[in-house]
Order: C-alpha cells, then structure tokens, then sequence
C-alpha cells in the first residue's frame, strides 16, 4: 500500500503550484525591496488547509504536502535576490543572463534536495531539533479551522494593499515617503508608505524589530550624526562606517551560528550522516519479517543522488564556465552548509543563507581563479540550496509531528523548488529589465540588502577597521543570545526602512492591546479560543498586505516591459 496516498494529490499539486508561483513572485520581489524575508510557510499552511477545504474533504497531511509544495519556491528567490543583483550593483549592467541565472537557481535545488534527503533522518528524528517554524506550521494546521472569513480577510486586504501600491507606483497619485524632506545630513528620513513593510514590522515580532530600530538609531544617528557633529569624520566617511559595520555584524551572526550551532556539533553529525547516507526518504527499503532491507534499491538511490551530484558539477563548470576545482568545491560545501541551514533553521528558526554562500565564495576565491562574476554564482548556487534545505527542514519537522509521508513531501518540495526557480528567474529578469540596473542597491528602489553584502565583499569594503568590529561585536552578541541580525540589518539599511518596520511593529502592540481588552470579560476557555482567532486574523491579514503590495508591484514590472517603460 502507497502510504503518500491521500497526501500528494493532483488538486494538491495544482493548488501548491498555483501558490508556489505568486508566493514566489512575490518574495523575489519583497526580498529586493525589503532586505528580508519572512518565513512563507504558516502562511502557506493557512492557504493550503483553506483551499481544500473549500474543495471538499480533505486531511492534515494533504495540506501539509501541498504547503509543502507551496512555500518551496520562497526560499529560492531568496537565495537568488540575496547574491545575484550584486552583479548589477557593481556592474551597474544587467551582465548576466537569464539562462545563466536559471543554472544557478536549478544547480541550488539539486543540491539542496539532494542533501537533505541525506540528513532527514538525522536532524529531525535522531537529533530532535525543534524547528519553531515547521513546529508552528504543524500546530497551525492541527488548530486550523478555516472557513469563509479567511479568505474574506486574506484576499480583501492583498486587494487594499495592491490598489494602493498601484495608485502609488503606477499613477503617482500617493507619495512614496512622508517626511523625506527631513533635512538631516546622512540620513534617509521618512516614513515609507508600504503596507509590505508595515505588514513586515508586524510579522516579525515586536523584539527583533526593536533591536532592528536600535541598531538604525546607532548607525544613522549615533555614527553617522552624532561622530560627524563631535568631528570624529564627515558625513561619507561615516555612512562607511555605518555600511561597514552593519555587514560586519551580520558576517559576525554567521559567524556565531557556526561557532555556536554547528562546530560543537559537527563531528556526531559527520558520523550519524556517514551511518545512514541511505538516502531512505527517497528510497525506503522494503522490509518482511525474516528478510533484510532491499539493499541493492538504496544503493541504486544512491547512486542516483551521486549522478545528480555530479551532473550539477559538470553543468555548473561548462554552463558558468567555473573552472573544475571551484566546481568541486561549491558541490562538496553544499553538503556542509546545508547542514549548516539546517542546524541553524532547527535551533534558531534563522537561515543566513546569504552569509553560506559568502563563506563558500570566500574560499573558491582563495582557492581558485574565478572571475568576479563567477563568484556571485557560487554564493547564488549556495545560498539557494542553504535557503531550500531550511524550507525543506521546516516542511521535515511538521511532517514529523502530523505523520506525514516523508516522500511525499519530498516530491513536493522537488516540484515546487524547480517551479520556484522558473518564476524566480523570470521575475528578477522582468525586474532588471523594468527599472534598469541602476535600481539596485542601497540608494536605489530595490535595496538588495544582502546582495548589497556580497558586493561589498567581492570589490572592497569601505572601512576595514568598522567591519572587523562590527564582525568580532556581531559574534559576541549572537553567542550571548540576543537577535544580532535584526541590529546588524538596523546599522545597514537606510533609516527610513528601519522606521517604517518599526511603526508596523507597534501597531501589532496596539492590536494585541486591543484585543486583550476585548477578551478581559470572557471566561478562561471562550478568552483562550478568541486568542487564537485574533492571532489568526493579524497573521492572515498582515501577509494579505505584504502579499498584495508584492503581486502588484511585480504585475507593474511585467506591465512596463510589455509597454517598454522606465520606472
């Protein structure tokens, strides 16, 4: 009997591929333009139980497969939008080709699904980590009872937010800023009218966006106001530092994730992955009372894996003209760095896939002859497969609670990971072909904050003195415990970014006030199951916003190529 009956299904697939591609649209695009990107995966759960409910009878595990299907590609366009557009930055040229893109994008998946059928077994069964995102996705689907007001909610609120970037993108009838005109040298004020990254603010949780806030408030007016009126340095000099820093403080939370998180580690893992490399998620032996596993059936899934392996080297080297030892190299650490996801994704909920592949590019660099452009598809390659293995990991972790067919959810996350890839591509294509390359960077309409990272990296940083600081600071902090990210991200993103994720923030203190107040006269259980209802709505309406804002302004870019406009 098939035990992924019942669970990967054909309306399963289309409705998770139907999601897979707006949610993937819209990610590349929120990842661009935000410097971030918030885990897809409840959302999706939510999404996916509606849908098919609506659509008649169906079970937890079916959702489960088919969010699983859903959330893939996110993770794609992250590792795509968080290294590939430093080429842009530096180049200021759309350098790169699409079929280019698409080879790293694919290669990424591979090895991504490739890995993580390897290291399943040991991360979500034998080490138990806890995986608070798949964890949530699980319970949220347990508690799910969704019904019409859902999608009323979702749907009505990605209309608001899509009319209303619209009206402010499109017809230029509602400013972008508020309060840009704030003459304060060196610092980008305003509040940022974007119901995508008020809806940010609001989805991320009102700590880490307050040490986010902090750390715009030391970089923009700590160093960059405050040591340019003491005449420690001038305005430029100080928005270096403030750059450099913020990198450095994100290079130093990677850091300490290895420090922390993998290296103590390390060795038990190598061992229970050489133990069990059976790849038994793929390939699950059929075992009789009396007889043993059908060995020469994990050896040929094996053998499989390897194939792909390998094809992923050899195209990497003739697609993207890596020479073989960086091949080989990329291919070998993406097993390193993927566990490396994982542990973190297990441990933390956080994945710096950016920062995975820096680490590899940094060591292909130091090994190799690879030409600069070449060594931005090395991170890109890394850090889709990074970003790929945390989804699949999360996706793992629910399935393991719910009983859910590991293959089946694997096949799931292999449909909408190359699903994901197309419409990554296809979007960062349309984007720079839209808005031009300049568009581009920390000053331009799309951030890229992390890409911006990985530019840095690759043509020289600023001031070495505030990055080595920022580094060996970033580090202390995140093995102390405290969200260094989140402060990093603050010191290096213009100020009005940080402020307007910051007023999001708040209004979700203002929402859970209101809403307590509401449940104060309610007894215990009626209190306890309101709760859980408000909590629902603020989660389904603030994606509904970041949602919205993200689909139009990607339908804009498309809408302006086919018109041959400039935005």
């Amino acid at each position: 009997m098939n035990p992924a009956k019942g669970q990967l299904t054909v309306r399963g697939i289309v409705i998770g591929c139907i999601g897979c591609a707006i949610i993937t649209a819209a990610s590349a695009y929120t990842a661009l333009k935000m410097g971030a990107l918030p885990w897809p995966i409840i959302f999706a759960a939510i999404i996916s139980l509606f849908f098919l409910k609506a659509l008649g009878k169906t079970n937890l595990n079916e959702a489960n497969v088919t969010h699983t299907i859903m959330s893939a590609g996110a993770m794609v366009a992250g590792g795509l939008a968080f290294t590939i557009p430093g080429i842009w930055i530096i180049n200021k040229a759309p350098v790169v080709d699409w079929w280019q893109m698409l080879i790293v994008a694919l290669a990424g998946v591979i090895l991504g699904l490739v890995c993580t059928a390897a290291i399943r077994k040991h991360f979500i069964e034998d080490a138990a980590l806890e995986f608070p995102i798949g964890e949530a996705a699980a319970q949220t689907l347990i508690a799910g009872d969704t019904g019409g007001k859902t999608g009323a909610k979702l749907f009505g609120s990605m209309g608001l937010a899509g009319a209303f970037c619209a009206l402010r993108d499109w017809f230029g009838a509602i400013p972008a800023m508020l309060f840009g005109n704030a003459a304060i040298p060196g610092v980008a004020f305003g509040v940022y009218l974007s119901p995508m990254l008020l809806a940010v603010g609001f989805l991320v949780g009102t700590v880490a966006v307050s040490v986010w806030f902090l750390g715009a408030l030391i970089g923009n007016f700590g160093i960059i106001v405050g040591g340019s009126a003491l005449g420690f340095w001038d305005t430029a000099t100080g928005q270096g530092i403030t750059s450099s820093a913020g990198m450095g403080v994100m290079m130093g939370c990677g850091v300490g994730v290895i420090l922390k998180n993998i290296l103590p580690k390390a060795a038990r893992m190598l061992k229970a992955g050489a133990a069990s490399s059976t790849f038994r998620l793929v390939a699950a032996p059929v075992v009789h009372e009396g007889v043993q596993p059908n060995k020469r059936r994990m050896r040929l899934t094996a053998g499989l894996a390897a194939l792909a392996v390998a094809a992923v080297a050899l195209i990497v080297s003739i697609g993207l003209s890596l020479d073989p030892l960086a091949s080989v190299i990329v291919v070998l650490l993406a097993w390193v760095t993927c566990a490396m996801s994982a542990q973190s994704v297990g441990q933390t909920g956080i994945d710096p896939m950016e920062i995975f592949g820096l680490i590899v590019l940094l060591i292909v660099a130091a090994a190799s002859n690879v030409a600069q452009v070449q060594l931005f598809f090395v991170a890109g390659i890394i850090a889709v497969a990074c970003g790929l293995a945390g989804d699949v990991m999360n996706d793992f972790k629910a399935g393991h609670v719910l009983g859910t067919d590991p293959k089946a959810q694997w096949i799931g996350q292999a449909i909408g990971g190359v699903l994901g890839a197309l419409v990554a591509v296809a979007v960062m294509v349309v984007l720079v072909t839209a808005y031009g390359a300049d568009a581009f960077g920390i000053e331009g309409a799309f951030v890229a904050a992390q890409a911006n990272v990985v530019a840095t990296m690759v043509s020289g940083i600023p001031s070495v003195p505030a990055f080595a600081t920022g580094l060996v600071a970033g580090c202390a902090l995140y093995m102390l415990g405290l969200p260094v990210m989140m402060l990093g991200l603050g010191i290096y993103l213009p100020f009005y970014m940080s402020l307007t994720a910051f007023l999001g923030a708040m209004a979700k203190v203002g929402y859970d006030a209101v809403c307590k107040r509401r449940r104060a006269k309610l007894s215990p259980d009626e209190a306890a199951a309101r709760e859980k209802a408000q909590g629902e709505t603020g989660l389904v309406v603030a994606s509904g916003l970041l949602g919205g804002e993200s689909i139009v302004g990607v339908l804009i870019a498309f809408a302006s190529v086919a018109m041959g406009l400039s935005l």
